[in-house]
């Protein structure tokens, strides 16, 4: 079992950030004080729920993205041939 603090070491972050987890449900953890209401929690993670925790979090690959499709040249040869001398279109 570990603490709030143990795991935010472990995962780079603030143990305020751990505990915000745990309270939002995100990061399922036991809290050990005996008389709920008399003091703080103290939370403990547990080793497996800790996995899970990360599984859930692993950074996905990024969608792809779709190309747009250009839109088709105008009649080439013509147009070419207008830049080329200099004409207006």
């Amino acid at each position: 079992m570990l603490t709030p603090p143990q795991v935010a070491k472990q995962l780079g972050v603030n143990p305020d950030k751990v505990r915000a987890w745990i309270a939002s449900g995100e990061l399922k953890a036991t809290n050990v004080v005996l008389r709920h209401g008399l003091s703080r929690p103290r939370y403990r993670i547990a080793e497996a729920d800790l996995e899970v925790f990360k599984q859930a979090r692993a950074a996905q690959p990024a969608p792809r993205k779709t190309r747009r499709q250009r839109r088709a040249p105008l009649d080439c040869p013509d147009y070419c041939g207008m830049l080329l001398r200099g004409e207006r279109f």
